[in-house]
């Protein structure tokens, strides 16, 4: 193999090193097969669909490519191992996760020959999952976007890097070819980009959110609580600026109740269904009852801004490399050009 073929190309068809997240409400059908198409790793968000519009959206994608992609379940849903039934059926390459499954559902997708990657954010994690027999992890660093941890990419990666004998695949705080080198000097065997992609031609974020992103600078991002009681980084926009000099009390509690009902109107579960997924994550995650109540806000307010391009009233969530991009290319043309800066980097490393 080259040097920007790895044992993640390998294990998962791709031609490149390079995974686009599952955002949810951005990783749709178009983004995720446009980044099949251009030779990355394209992620079908789950998390914000209902199981049969996540079947459908499989069903899209497939018409779009018949090159490899993933899916991204969540694994406190009460479905996950239905949903990871319908990967196995409709032979999906790869089941992504931005919190661990059980076991056994990790065990009924490597069985069926699914490459599983989960996402972490601590040496622990990443060891407790290459335990399990995870294929490869996920590494995020503080500066990518979402839900984050506090340890910076450039100390976390080389730290899971020494841990396992696994990929691992870098994410936060990567836009082009430089990063990607920088990664695999580390020790990583691709990168993952969210906002990057997020910031494409190819992505149905409205076009104005998109500007607002492409505004931003490098201290363009907060990271916060206070939207749903786990810290995450999003824009600094005017509701998160009131949200965070506000702090909780009454009106976040019926904020929360509010956000509650119209995930579960959207997503079309049962409210048993709902308690079971909160007590789950509730476990997995060490909430308090108060981050409990308040975890159904982030994903309406992302809808809010991502989907119905509400920017006074949503939350935008990004990485802070957002400050560093400046163009909406295709997924095409921003892959080629990474492939391209990269091989131009070790040109010059090399002599």
């Amino acid at each position: 193999m080259t040097a920007l073929q790895t044992r993640l190309t390998e294990l998962t068809g791709v031609r490149y090193p390079i995974v686009q997240t599952g955002m949810g409400w951005v990783s749709g059908p178009e983004l995720t097969s446009a980044t099949a198409n251009a030779g990355g790793l394209g992620i079908l968000a789950s998390g914000t669909l209902s199981h049969e519009q996540m079947r459908a959206g499989i069903a899209a994608i497939k018409d779009r490519t018949e090159l490899p992609f993933g899916v991204n379940l969540v694994g406190s849903a009460p479905d996950v191992e239905e949903r990871a039934k319908t990967l196995i059926a409709e032979r999906v390459a790869v089941a992504s996760f931005a919190l661990a499954p059980q076991e056994r559902v990790f065990r009924l997708l490597k069985d069926a020959g699914i490459v599983v990657i989960p996402s972490i954010g601590a040496r622990r994690h990443a060891e407790k999952v290459a335990a399990w027999g995870a294929d490869a992890v996920l590494v995020q660093g503080a500066e990518g976007g979402g839900h984050t941890g506090a340890v910076p990419t450039s100390l976390l990666l080389p730290q899971v890097v020494d841990a396992v004998d696994i990929p691992v695949i870098a994410a936060g705080g990567y836009f082009d070819g430089r990063g990607l080198v920088a990664a695999m000097a580390y020790g990583a065997e691709g990168i993952a980009m969210g906002t990057r992609f997020l910031l494409t031609s190819d992505s149905t974020v409205p076009e104005h959110v998109k500007q607002r992103y492409l505004q931003a600078g490098v201290d363009g991002t907060v990271v916060t609580d206070q939207i749903d009681g786990v810290p995450q980084r999003v824009l600094r926009t005017p509701v998160v600026q009131q949200l965070v000099s506000e702090g909780r009390g009454p009106r976040a509690l019926v904020r929360s109740l509010r956000s509650a009902v119209a995930l579960q109107r959207e997503v079309g579960s049962s409210w048993p269904s709902v308690i079971r997924q909160g007590l789950e994550m509730r476990r997995q995650r060490s909430l308090t009852w108060g981050q409990l109540m308040m975890a159904a806000n982030t994903p309406m307010m992302i809808r809010t801004g991502m989907v119905e391009g509400n920017i006074e009233l949503g939350s935008l969530a990004s990485g802070q490399v957002t400050g560093l991009i400046e163009d909406l290319p295709s997924c095409r043309e921003l892959i080629e050009r990474i492939m391209a800066e990269a091989e131009l980097t070790l040109g010059r490393l090399a002599g």
